[in-house]
């Protein structure tokens, strides 16, 4: 089978309504999802398969350390300002909900880094532990599986290991799951319909649904289907925090996590979903913290991959007090106001929201300094400043991914093209136990003319595979 064929074979196998809605305007028709086929997997070299594989037990060690800050901070035994920065913006009950003793211990069991293949090696960019992609990804590994391609995970080791994770939280051989997809995930439906038809076909009972049509009783949470109630075992959470006033029935399927009569992940703590915890890993006064619990491996591997990163607070500082590692010209920042002056070259810099907010995710709020107009750069500062309150902001050393070529099938000339670009890896890690497991990997390559990198119409986007 040639090469135009793969891609062509692959667009036709994709399930009817696809596996991600998402922006469709400019994909051409015949193509079935809204971004580039290519004939091949991403290859990864054999060292960097065995670095990502050792990386996933160092990214749950990382949030159960940041659990442990902010439980401290809450406590007395580290500084305030730690939990102060977790909570702005939020509400109260959104703050009790995640200090709640019933999900005191309970961390991320799904955990995917965005991570940037540099010229000096990876960066991580952010963490998701509510990542879209599970379902095309997974769908994707079983396309090119299907066509001799040796694929990181797996064939199917996107479903295995969600269905193994399930298991291992509900200890049951056969839980009944069900993926609660709320209207602002909405673009994800299909995968996530996708994802829980795979999973009945390995044993579980798992259904995709809106959280209007969960069943709420006294005892517990429960799906309606042959004219029966079945009670739900784990609800898997495809809905954000800061969305909990639109979702129907949001209250009642906490209030059945709370009376432990239905397992919820991930756990409800806003606080584990902020970008700035990268900040406070960066924070010169928590250093000694994060060596002693993190212990001397993860701290120094993470260290090296965790981009240097700052909480944009509009607070005046002492005249002898600087920003810790922020200069310009090697001169220290002492007002993060002084950004607003600074030039296009040396603005190699991002600005996002940290969480908590419906442009927190997807890239909706990411503003890369040195690709913007001067007049556009200043008002996205002095927005970040003047919204610190209710979204804080915060600040990343901007990081170049490699350039490679990949080749994809144009579908407007029906030929083979070659593209020069930048990719963005996406592992996804399950935590199983004790174990965590890295179950695939999503390789998205834009077009080397875009400085956010994320999934769009003239990306191309494949599983991994081992040079």
């Amino acid at each position: 089978m040639n090469v135009q064929d793969k891609c062509l074979r692959i667009n036709e196998n994709i399930p009817e309504g696809g596996l991600y809605t998402g922006e469709r305007r400019e994909v051409h028709p015949n193509s079935k999802v809204p971004w580039r086929i290519s004939p091949v997997p991403f290859p990864i070299s054999v060292e960097d398969h065995v670095w990502l594989e050792n990386l996933g037990k160092h990214l749950l060690k990382f949030y159960k350390v940041c659990n442990l800050l902010y439980s401290q901070s809450t406590r007395g035994i580290q500084p305030k300002w730690n939990s102060d920065y977790l909570n702005k913006g939020k509400p109260e009950t959104v703050i009790e909900l995640g200090r709640m003793r019933r999900f005191k211990s309970q961390l991320p069991q799904v955990i995917r880094p965005d991570i940037l293949p540099t010229e000096d090696g990876m960066v991580i960019s952010e963490l998701d532990s509510i990542p879209g992609g599970i379902g095309f990804t997974g769908g994707l590994s079983i396309q090119y599986s299907e066509l001799g391609c040796e694929i990181v995970g797996g064939s199917n080791g996107m479903v295995t290991g969600f269905a193994d994770m399930v298991r291992s939280l509900s200890k049951k051989d056969q839980p009944v799951l069900a993926i609660i997809v709320s209207d602002e995930a909405s673009d994800y439906q299909q995968e996530m319909s996708w994802l829980a038809s795979e999973l009945n076909h390995l044993g579980l009972h798992a259904r995709t649904i809106h959280p209007r049509d969960i069943i709420f009783t006294e005892s517990g949470l429960f799906l309606h289907e042959d004219e029966q109630n079945i009670q739900v075992d784990i609800v898997y959470r495809f809905f954000e925090l800061f969305d909990l006033k639109n979702i129907p029935k949001a209250e009642l399927i906490l209030h059945a996590a709370k009376k432990r009569n239905v397992i919820i992940t991930p756990p409800p703590k806003a606080y584990l979903e902020e970008k700035l915890l990268f900040a406070l890993f960066h924070h010169p006064t928590l250093n000694s913290f994060w060596k002693r619990e993190l212990g001397k491996d993860t701290y120094h591997l993470l260290s090296g991959i965790i981009p240097n990163t700052w909480i944009i607070d509009p607070r005046v500082l002492p005249p002898h007090a600087i920003i810790p590692g922020l200069t310009l010209d090697e001169t220290p920042i002492t007002d993060f106001r002084q950004l607003i002056s600074v030039t296009q070259k040396q603005r190699e810099l991002v600005i996002k929201p940290s969480g908590f907010s419906p442009l927190a995710w997807g890239s909706k709020g990411v503003a890369i300094g040195h690709d913007m107009a001067t007049e556009d750069w200043k008002e996205t500062v002095e927005e970040a400043l003047n919204n610190f309150e209710e979204t804080p902001h915060i600040l990343q050393e901007f990081h170049k991914s490699k350039r490679i070529v990949m080749s994809y099938y144009d579908f407007n000339n029906c030929e083979m093209r070659k593209m020069r670009g930048r990719t963005l890896l996406r592992p996804y890690y399950f935590v199983v136990g004790d174990e965590v497991r890295l179950a695939g990997i999503q390789a998205t390559i834009c077009p080397d003319d875009k400085k956010i990198l994320h999934g769009m119409v003239d990306s191309i986007i494949v599983p991994c595979t081992i040079e």
